[in-house]
């Protein structure tokens, strides 16, 4: 899809961050926009940024984690717009806490969004991709689908499942000759709110030795990367039709981590947090 003007584009976590700027960006390209997010607030916030600048835009409040919800978006987008073109799974949440002090329904709640809320999406909006003629889905996993950290394992849990399901679906697209393509997005720190509408377990303060609010602050200041610098790499990736793409300097970073000590990193990477738990 090298071209994106007159495309129709469904963006889900359309409320702020990373969804909202691509959906200024994506609009600036031409496209026509659906966008979704829980978040009525922000959602109405994105559509008034749209105003004059989107060739035509539709907005829902969408659970993605709700099938049934996200059936019926996708839908209703191709009622509205009469097909889809892209859809972009941004969708999701963060958690923090120990494996030990976290509850199942901790990871049931994680998982539902940034796993399911992806394979809603993409299972939702396939056929219509299908019967455009020219289709693209696009999943955002993140650096922590390349490697893990302490105390994020639900979160760990979601962006690697999410990247083996895109890497898959790809496979799947291109062994049926499909029209529709697939790529996983990797970023590093985006200067989004994620962190702090984390859920963040009372184990996060007693592992790092600072209260959970400094921890999360601290943690916040690694973010380094803009929504918009974010949602252009996605863009280009789009048009290029990359199977991945790192988004920021530390994505690059711990994915060459990664790559040299494939086990050896998870020592080099709790010593850090270790070390900045005693200062």
């Amino acid at each position: 899809m090298k071209h994106l003007d007159e495309k129709v584009a469904a963006v889900t976590g359309a409320g702020s961050g990373i969804g909202r700027a691509l959906a200024l960006r994506l609009a600036d390209h031409g496209c026509r926009l659906a966008l979704s997010d829980v978040d009525a607030t922000g959602l109405a916030e994105t559509e008034r940024l749209l105003e004059g600048r989107a060739r035509a835009v539709t907005t829902a409040v969408v659970d993605v984690a709700d099938e049934a919800a996200v059936l019926a978006w996708a839908d209703a987008v191709v009622a509205d717009h009469g097909r889809a073109n892209l859809v972009v799974n941004n969708a999701g949440v963060a958690l923090s806490g120990t494996v030990g002090s976290l509850s199942t329904e901790d990871y049931r709640w994680i998982m539902g969004i940034n796993f399911w809320g992806v394979v809603h999406g993409t299972k939702a909006f396939l056929p219509h991709l299908e019967a455009s003629g020219e289709g693209h889905v696009v999943n955002i996993s993140s650096v922590f689908g390349l490697t893990a950290q302490p105390l994020m394992s639900g979160y760990n849990a979601s962006k690697y499942a999410v990247r083996g399901f895109t890497e898959s679906l790809r496979q799947d697209l291109e062994l049926t000759r499909s029209c529709v393509s697939a790529t996983c997005i990797h970023p590093g720190g985006i200067k989004t709110n994620i962190a702090r509408s984390a859920r963040l377990d009372s184990s996060v303060a007693t592992a790092t030795g600072k209260p959970t609010e400094v921890a999360n602050k601290e943690f916040e200041k690694s973010f380094i990367t803009s929504p918009d610098k974010a949602a252009a790499v996605i863009i280009d990736a789009v048009r290029k039709n990359k199977r991945r793409a790192l988004i920021g300097p530390d994505a690059r970073v711990f994915d060459a981590m990664v790559r040299i000590a494939p086990t050896g990193y998870q020592r080099l990477i709790t010593g850090v947090v270790r070390s900045r738990s005693a200062s």
